[in-house]
């Protein structure tokens, strides 16, 4: 069964949280396959049983947004993002509202960003994904997609051509050869729901790891102590896996970078990021993240400062309350937003 992945265990420390007496252990939990990673569970309950009914319902929802937002898979029953690519051109699909309400956040998205970030650029990323498949496979072969190629297929990333029809629940991509490509708002998107989801339900100090994307929600132990959360450095040949660590509560941290999905040709690697207006990996920096509450906004943000200039991301922060973002060059220089050194952990 799929809770068997599940895992489970006691912190060794008990806590009292309340003045009932009532003990709350600290317990931890993960599992893998949703959004094609790892997501962890930290969080505080009674006993293993309602921990287990946490990470159940925090499973079970993920699953859902998981399903409907997958490009590559289809599932009986349900109408999703692959569903709505593979009817381009042809009929409008009735959907469900998360889909709706995922697309419309991504326009805004997409106006807010002015065009860093753009769902309706799948036919420009199947290019690239495919080359780079192919080059992990084969990597004395591998190649670099022609530009003439992307350039083609970048013909077809048109926003007019994506028809949402809310009365109706109904989406219909006109242009038969554009693909909706959700993979830099969906994670950190579905992650925002679902807190928001264990929060209506009552739950309450807890940290959610999606792949990475992290969402704290309160604080942890007796003192309601903010929760440590790590910046990855880019450099995986470094000993040093932080570049800092923050004291968060309520906040989410999403970082973008180089460091994880890429193939090499000729002796230089080729990331995933993909800048809209070069059709190539973005090259301005090796990492990039964000922190501010809603990790749906943290995700498009982290990947939408990557593929621009420092100076034009760091106005674009600077005019979001609660927003903080940190800046990894190639050089391995740093610079971060004005309220970013307030996080660090004393």
């Amino acid at each position: 069964m799929k809770k068997t992945i599940l895992t489970i265990y006691l912190i060794l420390t008990t806590l009292i949280l309340s003045s009932c007496s009532k003990k709350l252990n600290k317990y931890e939990g993960s599992f893998l396959f949703l959004f094609d990673t790892v997501t962890q569970i930290v969080g505080y309950a009674e006993s293993e049983e309602a921990f287990r009914e946490f990470t159940d319902f925090i499973h079970d929802e993920l699953e859902t947004y998981h399903r409907l937002y997958d490009k590559y898979n289809s599932y009986e029953g349900i109408n999703n993002i692959k569903t709505i690519n593979d009817k381009a051109g042809k009929e409008p699909i009735k959907v469900d509202q998360k889909i709706i309400e995922l697309l419309k956040f991504s326009i805004d998205a997409y106006e807010q960003t002015g065009g860093a970030i753009n769902i309706s650029m799948g036919s420009v990323l199947e290019i690239w994904h495919d080359y780079r498949e192919q080059g992990i496979d084969d990597p004395l072969n591998s190649t670099l997609p022609p530009m003439e190629l992307l350039e083609e297929a970048n013909a077809h990333t048109n926003f007019d051509s994506l028809i949402i029809d809310e009365a109706n629940s109904t989406v219909f991509i006109q242009d038969s050869n554009m693909r909706l490509d959700v993979g830099a708002i969906a994670k950190g998107y579905a992650t925002e729901q679902v807190v928001k989801s264990a929060i209506e339900k009552g739950y309450t100090d807890f940290l959610l790891s999606v792949g990475g994307n992290v969402r704290t929600v309160g604080g942890k132990g007796k003192d309601k102590a903010p929760w440590n959360v790590g910046i990855q450095n880019p450099d995986v040949t470094s000993s040093q896996y932080s570049l800092y660590t923050l004291a968060l509560i309520d906040l989410s941290l999403v970082s973008s970078g180089n460091y994880e999905r890429y193939y090499t040709v000729e002796g230089k690697t080729y990331h995933h990021i993909i800048d809209p207006n070069t059709l190539m990996p973005s090259e301005y920096f090796t990492s990039v993240s964000v922190i501010c509450e809603d990790s749906g906004l943290a995700d498009v943000l982290s990947t939408a400062l990557f593929n621009m200039p420092y100076e034009e991301g760091l106005e674009l922060i600077e005019s979001l309350d609660g927003t903080e973002a940190l800046w990894v060059f190639s050089d391995a220089s740093m610079k971060y937003s004005e309220g970013f050194e307030d996080l660090i952990k004393k």
